[in-house]
């Protein structure tokens, strides 16, 4: 029988979100409800409120979370009920191109519940990122559902379901940090520090942190940063160049998603290097480069999309190196929140009051 829960939704372009009833279906072939525990207040919820991903409102908002799994569908043979689950946005086909060659991160045919949630009047919801976890409870593709050890909390958690996950990843799996590698990462808001956190995992000897606000750059610090450059009133490129002998670092991460930024990061990297952009870009942004220094200065120039991760095979591994206390994923977990502070951890995250606040259940 349906289920009634309480949910936090974005009713129009801009519109302040508010909490309303939603109505949760039972699970049909393929799908799992999961009984929500903490989500995480992500940059990208923002961007569906203010109408920046698509304008199919309502939207039901929350991706970044984790949860026991109440009920499953038919067919459903990976995760059962009582299963404590990382909900992630690109649950993999296994079938296409990507998958048959062995590349399953990059998956063309990521799926979805197929069954749609509503509000009490039949409205349908567009779940944020085919997740919708600022919820009670949600319906998910059960394949969204990643088995992870019950004994870590779920606040720190549900954080790999989207932001930490891509900042990590974009260091480890997109730009393959290496020991003793320098390493800049540019924008240091929740992906960027968790890139700078994944450059240290990786061991990379040379950490640069580069940001426009000095609180920032502090918090980057206790994430492993070695270097901090303000790039209000510094040179970024040329600082970056001056911190690894003038040469560039062998990484640059992007993690703001401006022209301007890449720009900079294309030049502080050495001849050679690569260029990681994690940060989204809007629409309407264009790039514009030499296509000469393109070709003269070599190496690889990446996009990543959600670090290049495989669930099933990195929250696991993630979440086991956080229990031996070797990456410390608390330290993102700013503040917890109820469901009816949401209107204001978007305020304070727009502001870059805090890393991450998150709702916990």
């Amino acid at each position: 029988m349906p289920q009634q829960v309480q949910g936090v939704i974005a009713p129009g372009k801009n519109e302040p979100v508010r909490v309303e009833t939603i109505v949760i279906p039972d699970p049909g072939p393929g799908e799992a409800v999961v009984k929500i525990q903490a989500c995480g207040v992500c940059h990208t919820d923002l961007h569906y409120k203010q109408g920046g991903i698509n304008d199919e409102f309502p939207f039901l908002l929350g991706h970044e979370a984790a949860g026991v799994v109440e009920s499953v569908g038919e067919g459903v043979t990976d995760v059962a009920p009582g299963d404590f689950v990382i909900l992630n946005w690109r649950a993999v086909c296994g079938q296409c191109r990507a998958c048959l060659r062995g590349r399953p991160w990059y998956c063309f045919d990521t799926h979805n519940a197929t069954q749609k949630m509503t509000l009490l009047d039949g409205t349908e919801l567009s779940p944020a990122l085919g997740i919708g976890a600022f919820a009670e409870k949600t319906l998910v593709a059960s394949g969204q559902c990643t088995k992870v050890d019950p004994e870590v909390s779920p606040a720190v958690a549900g954080l790999l379901g989207c932001g930490v996950m891509a900042g990590i990843g974009a260091a480890i799996n997109t730009g393959q940090v290496g020991r003793g590698d320098s390493v800049a990462v540019i924008g240091c808001g929740g992906v960027g520090d968790a890139a700078i956190a994944g450059a240290r995992l990786a061991g990379a000897a040379k950490i640069i942190a580069v940001d426009i606000d000095d609180r920032k750059l502090e918090t980057a610090k206790k994430m492993g940063a070695t270097h901090t450059v303000n790039s209000r009133s510094d040179d970024p490129v040329e600082a970056i160049r001056a911190l690894t002998d003038g040469n560039g670092a062998d990484v640059v991460i992007e993690a703001v998603g401006r022209p301007e930024t890449y720009q900079q990061a294309f030049y502080a990297r050495d001849l050679a290097g690569t260029v990681v952009l994690v940060g989204v870009p809007t629409p309407d942004m264009k790039l514009e480069l030499p296509l000469l220094d393109v070709f003269g200065r070599g190496g690889s120039l990446k996009s990543s999309w959600y670090g290049d991760c495989l669930p099933s095979r990195d929250f696991p591994m993630l979440v086991d190196l956080h229990q031996q206390g070797r990456l410390d994923l608390a330290a993102f977990v700013t503040e917890t929140i109820g469901l009816g502070d949401i209107e204001q951890a978007f305020a304070r995250m727009h502001d870059g009051d805090v890393l991450r606040s998150v709702v916990v259940f």
